[in-house]
């Protein structure tokens, strides 16, 4: 008896496969792979054809058994990935090729980790991950799509896909780890007497001003606590110049109402009583996720204060073993927190432009790996 072909069946809503998401495996340390993560996005419109994010899910099939589940879109731009390759668009045309539309399998707006396959239970690991790497090949070329791209997937899982012939990319986000740490007085005991003294500074400052910090989740998640951050979310978005409104209220009410367990809203009030600077924060089964953060007006060290030494405290508090506090900033090491490399593949059709882009980030990695090397003694 012949067996039963590994198919790919394309998806345009996730709702299309909510009931395969209680066989996934993996996603407790996960909130944006959560099934409703995704689905407010599509449902707020944040996630849509006309904001550039054709939702192009994908399950993979052995027969009539499911191997897992890819949320993936077709992309016309390079907003809102975090994995940054305007310089690939721009160079792309002269190898002929045509970058967009490409292939994206990501949480759109999140520069968060995790994975990017979602297995079910009881499937082989490999014969999953072939299927999935067969499954963005064989689209890219049916589709003529110059490329595929994963982002922000698990280390282990990246190098196996570069294996089956993926170019592999790194980057850098500094997180917190809190290994052996049981209190803020351990997390400064690894640090130079000097940053010890500079960060008790930061951190007290608010109190000094009459300002309270404070976590709002499940039930505290209520309409003034969303319109707050929300609010700040706007703040930050319209203050860059490389700031971006992708999310609405709508996602804001819509995520605090379907997860408002895994939701963490973190506001700064003054002495009246008012918000006058915000966090929203993911919370999985073991790490704390950093997002947005905005404020009414400027107080020193009150960002860091809300977006990192809070969300340090809630860690260790809450027996939490690291903390991302989004991506960028080399100032967070003088902060508690370490270089962490990031992962993302790329399948390229073209193979003088596959050749040119693998070169470049060969060439990335070796920069990234001596750049930590200094930026790791910077920080001592």
């Amino acid at each position: 008896m012949k067996p039963p072909a590994i198919t790919v069946k394309v998806h345009e809503r996730i709702g299309d496969v909510a009931e395969l998401w209680p066989r996934l495996e993996g996603l407790d340390d996960a909130p944006f792979s959560r099934l409703a993560f995704l689905e407010a996005l599509e449902a707020s419109g944040c996630v849509s054809p006309d904001a550039g994010w054709l939702p192009h899910h994908l399950s993979l099939w052995d027969g009539d058994e499911p191997l897992g589940v890819a949320p993936a879109y077709l992309k016309g731009h390079s907003q809102g990935e975090f994995v940054f390759d305007h310089g690939w668009a721009n160079a792309a045309a002269r190898f002929g090729v045509e970058y967009f539309p490409k292939l994206l399998v990501a949480v759109p707006f999140t520069p968060a980790t995790g994975p990017r396959l979602y297995r079910v239970r009881g499937a082989e690991r490999d014969v999953a991950e072939s299927a999935f790497a067969g499954a963005l090949a064989t689209l890219a070329e049916r589709m003529e799509l110059s490329s595929a791209h994963v982002n922000f997937l698990p280390g282990d899982a990246a190098e196996r896909m570069a294996k089956r012939g993926f170019v592999h990319r790194h980057g850098v986000q500094f997180q917190f780890q809190a290994r052996d740490a049981r209190c803020f007085e351990d997390v400064l005991a690894r640090l130079p007497s000097k940053r010890r003294t500079q960060l008790r500074r930061e951190k007290r400052a608010h109190v000094e001003q009459g300002i309270s910090i404070r976590t709002h989740t499940g039930s505290e998640l209520s309409p003034e606590v969303i319109d707050a951050m929300f609010d700040f979310y706007l703040s930050t978005a319209d203050k860059f110049v490389w700031g971006r409104q992708y999310l609405n209220r709508a996602f804001f009410e819509t995520v605090c109402s379907t997860m408002g367990d895994a939701v963490e809203i973190v506001l700064a009030r003054d002495t009246s009583g008012a918000p006058i600077a915000g966090a929203f924060n993911l919370r999985g089964a073991r790490t704390l996720y950093g997002r947005h953060w905005g404020a009414r007006r400027e107080v020193p060290f009150l960002h860091f204060a809300v977006c990192y030494y809070h969300g340090i405290e809630r860690c260790l508090a809450e027996g939490l073993t690291r903390f991302e506090p989004g991506a960028g900033g080399e100032h967070k090491l003088a902060r508690g927190f370490e270089p962490t490399i990031t992962h993302s593949v790329h399948w390229v059709q073209n193979q003088r432009f596959r050749a040119a882009i693998d070169d470049a980030c060969g060439r990335e990695r070796e920069a990234i790996a001596l750049e930590l090397g200094e930026v790791t003694h910077r920080g001592g």
